[in-house]
């Protein structure tokens, strides 16, 4: 998931390179639509069954997925084998994995939670590193074959790890239930985190588009910037975890979601009006490249490490599954917009990247309101109480 804007800046010029972004959003988009919408059945079948057939069953699907990516050619291939067929994967693997952690943790959940988030952001950075190499020795279908070998390795230690403590919830359905929407905290958690992935996934697709389009950095390290990235969310996933234990949990999104805000507009908005015409703007345009990459990366690592802890707050640790996962079935039709909503921005902005940072922007203004109102409705307005 982390490595998505690798493969969208390589098929943009290879593959797909006569279509538009928005079009060849849809293939990254979908995929990650699948990867939480999905969950609104797992969740259950993991409160009532357990993970082991879930991870058993996501195993199969990732593989296959990964190992014909190679040999996709077609617009349609990377629909089927990557959208549909690595999204239901990733649901089936992802969804379990998460909701297994609060079966263990209960004060310190948050910290687990951000330890285990943080795997997701190492391979962030080792696999576009990895394929920036091998996509010119090697070509496409060598470089996703390897990655797949990679996968078959951590795909068996998931197999052997993730197991759930608590037994099976006696009569539980296996039906997802939303009248938890009734309850106005958890109603809103579900829309702060909405625009929270709304916003996430624009920069993790298009910061490699974006570096290569500014003329200000080449091609290699337009790559390498996404790995910039993902090295501070590496950081940004555990850090905030260990921070909400002891300051709160929605007292430390609120203040990561202002971090994510604060970096779109303040760095990577003027990044992105500055034409790179000479070395002045290019080197100007480079350093808050940066300065946004490692900021962003290190904010938007609680966006996915301290979601699941704020919604367990919400609710039963033997409801956890099924809240968690409703709350993303509802979440994905943000995934499943947002990157092709980007996209269209940038044609309609003649293929400059400055509307979509202010989107991007925007989306953690209106997830900061959502998660600061949650905290409000809990314990008040008193800033000094941890929550």
């Amino acid at each position: 998931m982390n490595t998505i804007g690798i493969y969208q800046a390589y098929l943009a010029t290879h593959q797909l390179a006569n279509y538009s972004e928005s079009t060849i959003g849809w293939i990254f988009s979908l995929y990650v639509f699948l990867s939480f919408f999905c969950g609104l059945q797992i969740g259950p079948i993991f409160d009532a069954r357990g993970p082991r057939m879930l991870i058993a069953a996501g195993t199969v699907f990732l593989l296959l997925s990964i190992f014909l990516l190679g040999i996709c050619t077609s617009y349609w291939h990377f629909i089927l084998v990557f959208s549909i067929l690595g999204g239901i994967g990733t649901s089936l693997v992802f969804t379990p994995a998460v909701s297994a952690i609060g079966h263990f943790f209960l004060v310190k959940r948050a910290n687990a939670t951000g330890i285990a988030a943080a795997g997701g952001s190492l391979g962030g950075v080792i696999f576009p590193l990895m394929l920036q190499s091998l996509f010119p020795k090697l070509g496409w279908g060598w470089a996703t074959r390897i990655q797949g070998f990679i996968f078959v390795v951590l795909l068996i230690l998931a197999n052997l790890l993730i197991r759930s403590r608590l037994p099976p919830k006696a009569g539980g359905s296996v039906l997802p239930d939303f009248r938890i929407f009734r309850q106005p905290a958890f109603a809103l958690a579900t829309v702060g985190t909405y625009f929270l992935e709304w916003g996430l996934f624009i920069p993790i697709t298009y910061l490699t588009s974006y570096a290569l389009a500014s003329g200000a950095m080449s091609t290699t390290f337009s790559y390498q910037l996404i790995a910039i990235f993902n090295a501070g969310s590496c950081l940004g996933r555990w850090a905030p975890g260990y921070m909400a234990d002891k300051f709160g949990r929605y007292n430390t999104m609120v203040a990561t979601v202002i971090g994510c805000m604060s970096s779109s507009l303040a760095l990577w908005l003027p990044a992105t009006v500055l034409a790179a015409e000479n070395g002045s703007n290019n080197t100007t345009i480079l350093g808050l490249s940066i300065a946004y990459a490692v900021i962003m990366g290190f904010a938007s690592g609680s966006n996915i490490s301290l979601t699941p802890v704020c919604v367990g707050m919400l609710c039963d640790t033997e409801e956890y599954g099924r809240y968690y996962a409703t709350c993303y079935t509802i979440v994905s039709f943000g995934t499943l917009t947002g990157v092709p909503i980007a996209g269209a921005i940038i044609s309609a902005c003649g293929g400059a990247y400055w509307g979509v940072a202010t989107f991007t922007g925007l989306c953690y203004v209106c997830a900061g309101i959502s998660f600061a109102a949650v905290r409000v409705m809990k314990v008040g307005w008193k800033l000094n109480v941890i929550y």
